[in-house]
């Protein structure tokens, strides 16, 4: 049986937050992680994306903070107590918002600091204090280095998603924040995969954790329907339209391996039909954004993206994901897929095959211990709608007012007048040269050598050539 929040004994505040958002019963890693968080031991925490690790440490951290709350209007009081650190700036932003509805009728402050936008809004926020920080680790070493940020008080530390943080490179950044940080704190660290890099991590910076393993590790959910299609790179895009039309989805996401190839990935299926929108790399925050807000209000039908959004992104009753790539690193398989079938509903994930794919696929085989089975997929045939030219001098098709006879009655041929042009008898002569071959006017006067008045007789005339045209007097 499913615990259920009420039995945490959450203070006032909280629990009527939690009510108001629909919380009943805890999900496997909420159940295990919220107590032992609440004891204020490390922890390390491992679950499938998509279980609510999010509340996982952000309720117990705002329940020991509640101790720290004031009125006061001084940023003093409200010195940064809770840091948690997250790889990509959707997920940031998403979890900033959710810190904001656990905590709306504390007087506990949230703020949330992530590139890509411009540093005074955020300064302006930090200066006037701020109880818990959610932040991506290149932006807050930007505020760190500018003196907006003072983390001498943290008392809690979040790593969320370590293990993408590792792999796009944050390492160095993250020793650099934790240098910041008191010896004596809480961490705790939340991924959905556990590589041996982040166990080198966690030995390195948490003291004596406690591991939660709610499922095994790389495992996919259950709950996702996962097919594999062997199919030619021409006949990607074919294949993702007629499945759409087939289960009659009406959102889905599309990955793909490269910023260029999202773009334009989303401009050939908007030029086919389909309500997509683009979010990578390259676009500007605003963009990245507006695009993710769009999709979740249900206005695109399909977010083609990179794996910048294939962490961490709750986006509710999203009926499928489209690996149009299949991912270069295994363990985003994991990650990408689990964008479906959350919060227990089901889920369906396609990944197009291509020939040069076999090494990726073995990779994924490995990592979740599954043996891949590909289909080959069936095309429709494409009947196109109206007038059909088959090339027998006939139209056909379905339409009735096509319908015409197989063979044309025959036509009466007229006879053509050709008018007779007059010809000139100079043209139908070959050409003869002439016996005498005479001299041109011009060339015959240019072979006087007589000097010309006022001209020295040792200054030798230029050779006169034929002109095109008289000049003119």
């Amino acid at each position: 049986m499913n615990a259920s929040f009420s039995q945490l004994s959450l203070a006032e505040p909280l629990a009527r937050a939690v009510a108001e958002m629909g919380y009943e019963s805890m999900t496997p890693i909420q159940a295990q992680a919220i107590p032992v968080v609440l004891t204020g031991k490390d922890v390390m925490g491992a679950a499938q994306t998509g279980t609510g690790k999010t509340a996982a440490f952000s309720l117990p951290l705002l329940q020991r903070l509640l101790k720290h709350e004031s009125s006061s209007t001084s940023p003093a009081r409200h010195p940064v107590r809770a840091l948690v650190l997250l790889p990509t700036r959707e997920l940031a932003d998403q979890v900033a918002q959710q810190v904001k509805l656990y905590a709306r009728y504390t007087q506990l402050r949230s703020a949330v600091v992530f590139g890509g936008i411009d540093m005074k809004p955020q300064t302006a926020e930090l200066k006037r204090g701020v109880e818990v920080l959610v932040a991506t680790p290149g932006r807050l070493l930007d505020h760190i280095e500018a003196k907006n940020a003072v983390l001498n008080q943290v008392e809690y530390v979040v790593l969320d998603e370590a293990d993408r943080m590792l792999d796009i490179g944050f390492l160095p950044d993250l020793q650099r924040i934790l240098s910041f940080l008191p010896k004596q704190r809480t961490t705790l660290l939340f991924s959905a995969t556990f590589s041996p890099e982040i166990k080198r991590l966690a030995a390195s910076y948490l003291q004596d954790p406690i591991t939660i393993e709610v499922a095994r590790p790389n495992e996919t959910a259950a709950t996702v329907e996962q097919r594999f299609y062997s199919v030619g790179d021409d006949d990607k895009r074919r294949l993702v339209r007629q499945i759409l039309r087939a289960r009659e989805l009406k959102q889905a996401f599309v990955f793909v391996n490269s910023k260029l190839g999202c773009a334009r990935l989303a401009r050939s299926l908007e030029r086919e039909g389909l309500n997509t929108t683009a979010l990578h790399g390259d676009k500007s925050q605003d963009e990245r954004l507006k695009a993710l807000d769009a999709f979740k209000r249900g206005e695109v039908d399909l977010l083609v993206c990179t794996d910048v959004a294939a962490r961490g992104l709750d986006i509710k009753d999203v009926p499928a994901v489209f690996n149009f790539d299949v991912p270069f690193n295994a363990e985003d398989y994991v990650h990408r897929i689990g964008r479906t079938g959350r919060a227990g509903a089901s889920g369906l994930a396609v990944t197009l095959v291509s020939p040069s794919d076999s090494r990726l696929i073995a990779d994924i085989e490995k990592l979740i211990r599954k043996k891949v089975e590909l289909e080959a997929f069936e095309f429709e045939e494409d009947r196109p709608r109206g007038r059909i030219n088959t090339g027998r001098r006939a139209w056909g098709g379905d339409d009735p007012r096509d319908a015409i006879e197989e063979t044309p009655p025959p036509r009466t041929v007229r006879p053509t007048r050709r008018s007779s042009a007059p010809v000139d008898p100079f043209f139908s002569q070959p050409y003869e040269a002439s016996e005498v071959e005479a001299t041109p006017t011009w060339e015959s006067a240019s072979r006087t050598n007589a000097p010309r008045p006022g001209v020295s007789s040792n200054i030798k005339t230029k050779r006169k050539v034929a002109a095109l045209f008289k000049p003119g007097d």
